[in-house]
């Protein structure tokens, strides 16, 4: 054994009172994993919103956390990462993982990729699975330079992601906020406006060559009616939080050919992990941030949790082991 770390785990499904740290054995790496102490982990809704429904009792407890940046401390027998060769000693991030919420872990080393040597770790821990969406909701949408698309949610994790991408596409973003959060929407290249009764009609006087895509971060029912409204082909409106809203649409419902991506879905973990390096090294050259609203020690996960869940942060959560 590589020795021990200390995990979160959901011992349980439910609310956040599920979730324990406990000291639990790390395994040396066989072929084809390597072994990572833990810098920073990045946080991310779906981290709590995985155990908050009922599932299979077989399965807990359950490690939680998806992505992280660390220094590699051990290699498996003929292995490299994905980025290419490694040694021990290495700065690295690591994506599509389970157990992220550790303060060291062994993963699979096709999910671990070279840290851009210009980017912390605690950006880096923060990056891939906001920007890999994002990156995935441009694709979908077939958003070109010189188009306008909305962005529903735009001042959130996600969102943020998708008004760099897109800016350095040439896309034009109107994108949905708060008041409060008019400001984030501005700092990253996108147009604000401010969601609630009338939205369309103010999207509109903000647009007048017309919208050709909608990106839907929210899931609301607001979000799905007016880009439905805006954009004239309901295939190039994409959501990422609206999925029983488009299940539940009968046929010949426009809402019925919207959109639907999830780490789940193969179609998206196969374009999620084509991107990963790329977006990386959009990072490392500065054309891609990661703005970080708190970090917590990996102790207070719950509380950071707590906080992820009930407000709008303005930005990442990071958990330091």
């Amino acid at each position: 054994m590589a020795g021990t770390a200390q995990t979160w785990v959901a011992t349980g499904f439910g609310g956040l009172d599920v979730f324990e740290e406990r000291e639990l054995d790390v395994p040396d790496p066989g072929p084809g994993e390597v072994t990572i102490a833990v810098r920073a982990a990045g946080m991310n809704p779906a981290d709590y919103k995985h155990v908050a429904r009922r599932g299979d009792p077989a399965a807990l407890p359950i490690a939680v956390g998806y992505e992280i940046s660390g220094v590699v401390t051990a290699i498996g027998p003929d292995t490299v990462i994905g980025s290419g060769a490694v040694t021990v000693g290495d700065e690295v991030v690591a994506f599509r993982i389970s157990g992220g919420y550790s303060s060291a872990r062994t993963v699979r080393a096709s999910d671990v990729f070279a840290k851009p040597p210009t980017l912390p770790f605690d950006q880096a821990a923060g990056l891939l699975l906001a920007g890999c969406t994002a990156s995935e909701m441009l694709h979908v949408t077939a958003a070109r330079a010189g188009e306008t698309v909305l962005v529903h949610g735009a001042s959130g994790a996600v969102g943020v992601s998708v008004l760099q991408q897109a800016a350095l596409a040439g896309v034009r973003v109107i994108g949905t906020a708060s008041a409060a959060n008019a400001e984030v929407v501005r700092r990253f290249g996108g147009v604000a406006v401010e969601y609630g009764e009338g939205l369309a009609d103010r999207v509109r006087a903000l647009a007048p060559e017309g919208i050709a895509a909608a990106l839907d971060c929210v899931g609301t029912d607001e979000a799905v009616d007016v880009s439905l409204e805006l954009v004239p082909d309901p295939d190039r409106i994409v959501t990422i939080a609206a999925m029983a809203r488009v299940a539940a649409a009968p046929p010949g419902d426009p809402a019925a050919r919207i959109r639907v991506i999830a780490g789940a879905i193969p179609a998206s973990t196969a374009y999620r992990d084509s991107v990963r390096a790329h977006l990386l090294d959009l990072a490392g050259r500065g054309d891609l941030v990661v703005p970080i609203a708190r970090t917590f020690p990996l102790g207070e996960a719950r509380e950071a949790m707590a906080l992820l869940k009930e407000q709008h942060p303005g930005g990442k959560l990071i958990l330091l082991p």
